[in-house]
């Protein structure tokens, strides 16, 4: 029987960069060409290719969908080489399709990757998601208080006036309700149309972004996601389960989900050390977008690792004729 072999995630760290980048290089052709589809798929298509190079036994746990939906990068798909730690891998070789497609701020492509049995196999179904970044006391906000009271604890706990706070929220329909209620705090809100792996990403770096807290509702697989990120750089998360139907339910149950109204915390959704990298697509408050000049592409990459806290900004630059 042959040895397992440790989880070695600093040397496996570069590598993780260098699939997130593929990714992004690969979509980078078609920012603002307003085709969703062709841009998600080069980057799934480079992502793939970049895996397999890996020398590691990996299996997709949060991906492009389940396998009779996605042919490639679904759930549950073996990657890498075959050899070498086993491990879970999320990833979102495109999150922001339609940001690419429209060329909008904050797409990026986003993968983590750690120890077999490391994260969360959310269900593709709706997450009820609350985050915020280092260094307030642990539950200092919960998702059992309304927006506005998250508001007035967050605010306390920081030693500020309620309108000194700035939440993050998707800009969905759904949310109308949350977003008069915070209105009311005097609390300032930055609305994003897509990529909401960014927007809790974004609390982590608070003096950078300006933003104090994000919350509303959104994938559960890119909960997964940004409990990962969150792991490297510090803060808090929450998240609960939404089902619309009983397809849904079906589906939690599949993924192995036996109590549907749990509340999951940062380090329930990421139990052990992770690695995270995340390369910009169009610019961003978290990483720059690619950028063309005559001869080559330039990428921006953030990397982490959760055992040491580390976070690690690497500029790339590709000369295109090597694409």
């Amino acid at each position: 029987m042959a040895t397992p072999v440790d989880f070695n995630d600093r040397m496996l760290s570069l590598g993780l960069a260098r699939v997130s980048e593929a990714a992004a290089l690969a979509s980078a052709k078609l920012i603002g060409r307003g085709d969703e589809k062709a841009a998600d798929q080069a980057a799934v298509d480079a992502m793939r290719t970049q895996l397999d190079m890996l020398e590691i036994q990996g299996v997709v746990v949060i991906g492009e969908g389940e396998r009779d939906e996605a042919p490639m990068l679904y759930i549950g798909e073996e990657v890498g080489a075959g050899k070498g730690p086993e491990v879970d891998i999320a990833l979102d070789p495109l999150e922001g399709t339609t940001l690419t497609a429209k060329d909008m701020p904050n797409a990026l492509t986003v993968i983590a990757m750690g120890p077999r049995g490391s994260m969360l196999h959310a269900p593709d179904v709706y997450m009820d998601k609350l985050a915020i970044g280092p260094g307030y006391p642990v539950d200092v906000v919960s998702l059992d208080m309304s927006p506005s009271e998250r508001v007035a604890a967050l605010a306390k706990a920081r030693g500020c006036a309620m309108s000194d706070i700035s939440v993050c929220v998707l800009e969905r329909p759904r949310h109308d309700e949350m977003i008069d209620e915070l209105r009311t705090t005097g609390a300032a809100i930055r609305l994003i149309t897509d990529g909401d792996v960014a927007g809790v990403i974004h609390c982590a770096e608070a003096d950078k972004t300006g933003i104090d807290m994000y919350m509303g509702s959104g994938g559960a697989p890119e909960g997964v996601l940004a409990a990962a990120a969150l792991k490297c750089m510090g803060g808090q998360m929450w998240g609960r389960l939404l089902f619309r139907n009983d397809d849904e339910r079906g589906r939690a149950t599949r993924a192995g989900i036996t109590d549907f109204d749990r509340i999951y915390s940062r380090d329930d959704l990421v139990t052990q050390d992770v690695i995270f990298a995340a390369t910009g697509v169009t610019d961003g408050s978290l990483v720059s977008g690619i950028k063309r000049e005559v001869g080559h592409l330039t990428a921006e990459t953030i990397l982490m690792r959760s055992k040491t806290g580390s976070v690690r900004r690497m500029s790339y630059r590709n000369p295109i004729e090597h694409m």
